[in-house]
């Protein structure tokens, strides 16, 4: 019982921070605490709504978008071409920016350059086009286009900056040891349980973790499935 109470806490140790903290808050300030549970279950609502359709529609732009395209277009020899595909991209893009992570984990792993994620999730973040019509609308177009130029500057440094700090192999890239030819990059894999779900018999939720149960049999047809399933392409099977 220890163990699996150690093995949760230990798998789930931000979650256990955070609700420890709302605990302690709400002795302290009943008032605050329980706004503070509000506000944390109106995201989450709005996240578990938002969220499965981001998983699908990355399911199906790493479909239909090829890794060579990636890598022409957004790419590290992208050059000004990459730049401004990852302006207009993350400009155009709808919704929260939590829903970039997924979308930019594909793209990273399918070979954009990590200067035009940063550019993706910072214009998506700041640069979005509904904010800059409403900008201008209600401070005016002066005051928009100097902020949008200098925004549009600053994000150009910080991607340039994190491209000479950050390289490829330093995002999470760490595979679980391959069982039976199928292997899980458990740094990639956000717990979406669609695995899971589709293929019961092979797959299995640990935490928030997927892993791959022992078998004897594997269903070529359905394992291929899953692994196209996946929104953020955490299986392969070689």
């Amino acid at each position: 019982m220890m163990s699996k109470a150690y093995k949760f806490v230990k798998n789930n140790l931000f979650l256990v921070v955070v609700i420890l903290s709302y605990l302690v808050l709400t002795l302290i300030n009943p008032q605050l605490g329980l706004q503070g549970v509000k506000n944390s279950g109106y995201y989450i609502k709005e996240m578990l709504m938002i969220m499965p359709v981001i998983f699908v529609l990355t399911a199906l732009l790493d479909s239909w978008v090829s890794k060579d395209a990636i890598i022409k277009y957004l790419g590290k020899n992208a050059k000004a071409k990459g730049v401004v595909l990852s302006f207009v991209l993350g400009s155009i893009s709808a919704g929260p920016i939590y829903a970039a992570f997924p979308f930019c984990v594909m793209l990273h792993k399918k070979g954009a350059s990590i200067k035009n994620i940063v550019i993706i999730l910072s214009s998506w973040a700041v640069v979005k086009i509904p904010m800059l019509l409403n900008e201008a609308k209600f401070l005016g177009m002066k005051f928009m286009l100097v902020r949008w130029a200098l925004t549009i500057i600053a994000i150009l440094t910080f991607s340039w900056i994190t491209a000479k700090i950050v390289k490829d192999e330093d995002l999470p890239n760490e595979k679980t040891a391959p069982t039976q030819g199928i292997s899980i990059n458990k740094n990639a894999c956000m717990g979406c349980t669609v695995c899971s779900k589709k293929y019961s018999v092979l797959f299995e939720m640990d935490g928030k973790k997927a892993c791959v149960k022992e078998y004897t049999d594997l269903d070529m047809g359905l394992l291929q499935t899953v692994i196209q399933a996946c929104p953020v392409k955490a299986i392969e099977y070689n």
